[in-house]
Order: C-alpha cells, then structure tokens, then sequence
C-alpha cells in the first residue's frame, strides 16, 4: 500500500494533535476504531490506506504545542488515558519536528496575535505561496510518500465577501501577483499553494477556503480533488438527523434555539464577532434545506475558558403536530471536540487519497456528510447525506466486478462462426 502524507494546517492545536495521537493508537491497535467511518462494514470494499501508512507534518503559527497539546487531553481534558501519550510520545516529537511556519496575514486578530515569533514578516502573497509550496514537495521527496493531502484544521477566520477577482483563476492570479491582501485570506493562500503542486486540498473548517471558484479552477486545471467545508461533529450533526423526522412525520416545527458553550483555543477565537460570524453562518444554514422551509431558529456560541476542548450544545426544538398542538424537544449534547472530530479527518484523508488514486478530481460531494456546508450539494438530511457516499462505495466496487469478470466473460463468449 502506499505511503501517504498528511500535511495539517493548524499542525499544532488540539485537532491535529489528536489526529495524529488517535492515528498511531489505531495503526497499533492499542484502542478501539469507534468514530471511524470508514471502518464501518459498508465502507469495507474500498482498499483504504491504512493507517499506519499515514505520515504527518503541518503549518502553523506557533513553533511548538503538538506534544503538550497531546498531554492536555490526558491531564486537563481526561480525554484520554496517559498511557497512550506516552506510548506515541516518539511519533508525537517527531511531527512537531515537521510543523513549518504557516501565513497569518488576514487570519483575524485573534489568530494574528499568535503569530509574530515564528511566521515570516512582511512576505508578499506569491512568495508565501511559493514557501508554502515548497514544503510540500520538500515533505513529499524526504518522506518518500506517494502523495500528500493537505487538511485545514486552523482556527476560523472572520469572513470576507467574495468579489469578480475571485470568480476567476486568471483574475485571482492577478490578485496575488499584485499582492491585493484584502482580498485573501490564509485558508485561501493555503488552498492555493496546495493546489498549484497538484495536491488534495480538505477544508474541516468554516473559513472560506475552497469556496472560491478561483481557487475550484485551480483544482480542476491541476486535476486534484477537494472538498469541505466545517466538519460536522455535534450540535449541527443533530439537527441534520432530527430535522428529517420532523419532516417526514409532518411536525412543522416552530422554533429550533440552540445555545453552545465550549473552551479551548477554538472557543478563544470564537470569542471574537468577527470570527465567530463564519461559524455562525455555517451551522445556521442545515434547517431550511433539511424541512423545506425556514422555521424561527436562533444559534449562540460562547467561550468558557473552564470547559478546555470540550463543548456542550442544549437546543430547544417547538413544534406543531396533530390538531394544531405544540409541543417541543429539548437535548444536551456534550462531547470532547478533538475527539469527536479527529476520526473524521482520519475518514476524509483515506478516501481523498483513494480518490486522487482512482484519477478523481474536482468537489468529492460523495463526502456531504462529513460537513455543515459541503460544497456543492444541497441535501441536507444526514441519511440522505451518508446514502451518496454508500452509492459512491457501491460505484466502484461494481467497477471492480467488472473489470476483473469482464475478460473471464469474454473468453466464455462462443466463437463467432
């Protein structure tokens, strides 16, 4: 099987660092598969890379964290046993060796803080591009890897309103060779870099990233799949879940309030209005596609410092049913973020990679229920959702069928007479 690279924007926060903790506990079996997708039985028929065939390194701003990172989820998280630190503490070192600078111009103030020991300063766009670019390849040849998937999991960036330049990849170009920073953002100089070498691109967070169409030609022109964006880990997971009952039953629901706290580095970020509001849009835009219509609903996200990497979710559902009754639903959802997100990006790395193997490129819709808003698809029912990426395992293992019974069948054929 092959060797594959992946390379972690935000290499250095809880996301990555349970990333690439919870890949070594897997490849060495010392914990159970629970959260991994692509370890379900209907997953099977797709020859996966495994993961011990996984090797990690990233960008961020920050030059050290991964390891302390992984020992916060043992000491203040209990999220996960000491043991299992210590054990990958070596491959843990190892990967923070790896993590380069990573471009913060645009990230938002409360990233741009971080930022000023260890990233370059006063780098135009297209020279970041090219830096960034560079370590790619450079991972790629020292590693001796086949390919190497680049997943943002960094921090939310504050939105920006996308214009002309972006609509095109020869004005956006233009863009960066004019170095018009205003109009680009990290994930966006991420995604490029990423791109132009010819390397998948997974967007796990709300910022804006592959949603330019630009930066979607870019991919196309280098044939490389993409995909994204926000991964869909609790709160919003439930509503595309719920939603669909309430519709098929013919409950109009009224009202859907939902009021999230959380902690960690990402709370800290959230925190702030500006980057909060790319949050916000994502997780607010489920409801519509998953009814039908646009009930009253009302999405809170607040920082409690306390709560370290993990979050608490209660919704309040009002809803009207036979003879006009109201009547409602309440949950509580609380997880450990890192924990509920990382085997995601765990799936979405063995099945880009499978993907770029089988020649595929452009938007991977077959991974729609992997996200809050994934690109390109407009179903939001999470069954409905998970039924494409079944369809897509089915799709190739009929294409397998048949490529190996197709000759067998020939020969079978009788001689023309």
């Amino acid at each position: 099987m092959a060797k594959v690279g992946v390379w972690l924007i935000g290499a250095q926060g809880s996301l990555a660092s349970t990333v690439v903790l919870g890949a070594g506990v897997s490849a060495r079996r010392l914990a159970g598969g629970g959260g991994l997708v692509t370890e379900l039985p209907e997953l099977a028929p797709l020859p996966l890379v495994g993961l011990g065939d996984l090797a990690f390194g990233g960008w961020d701003i920050a030059p050290t964290g991964l390891v302390a990172r992984a020992r916060s989820l043992t000491s203040a998280d209990a999220a996960v046993p000491e043991s299992l630190v210590t054990r990958l503490e070596a491959d843990l070192k190892a990967v923070e060796a790896r993590v380069r600078p990573g471009f913060a111009d645009g990230a938002g103030p409360a990233v741009r803080r971080a930022a000023r020991a260890f990233v370059p300063r006063g780098e135009s766009l297209q020279a970041a591009i090219q830096r960034l670019g560079d370590d790619l390849d450079r991972f790629r040849v020292e590693e001796r890897l086949d390919t190497v998937i680049v997943v943002n999991v960094a921090s939310t960036e504050p939105p920006l309103e996308l214009t002309r330049d972006h609509e095109r990849l020869d004005r956006f170009r233009r863009v960066i060779q004019h170095d018009r920073r205003t109009l680009v953002t990290p994930s966006m100089v991420y995604a490029y870099a990423a791109l132009e070498r010819g390397f998948p691109y997974v967007n796990f967070t709300p910022s804006i990233g592959m949603a330019v169409p630009a930066l979607q030609e870019l991919a196309l022109k280098h044939h490389a799949p993409f995909y994204g964006s926000d991964g869909k880990t609790g709160e919003t997971l439930m509503k595309t879940v719920l939603a669909p009952m309430f519709r098929y039953r013919n409950l109009e629901v009224l009202s859907w309030e939902g009021f999230n706290i959380l902690g960690g580095g990402d709370g800290r970020v959230l925190a702030d209005p500006r980057h909060k509001r790319s949050k916000l849009r994502s997780k607010a835009g489920v409801l519509g596609a998953a009814l039908g219509y646009a009930p009253h609903t009302g999405v809170a996200i607040e920082y409690v410092p306390s709560l370290g990497n993990w979050k608490t979710a209660w919704d309040f559902i009002h809803f009207r049913g036979f003879l006009g009754t109201k009547m409602s639903v309440h949950f509580i959802w609380q997880g450990c973020d890192s924990i509920l997100a990382a085997p995601l990006v765990l799936d979405l790395v063995r099945l880009t990679e499978f993907a770029q193997r089988k020649g595929e490129a452009g938007p991977m819709t077959h991974l729609a229920c992997f996200f809050k808003d994934p690109l390109g698809v407009t179903v939001q029912s999470f069954t409905d959702q998970f039924r494409m990426l079944t369809d897509y395992v089915e799709r190739h293992t009929n294409n397998e069928r048949h490529a190996k019974n197709g000759p067998a069948i020939r020969r079978k054929q009788p001689r023309a007479r």
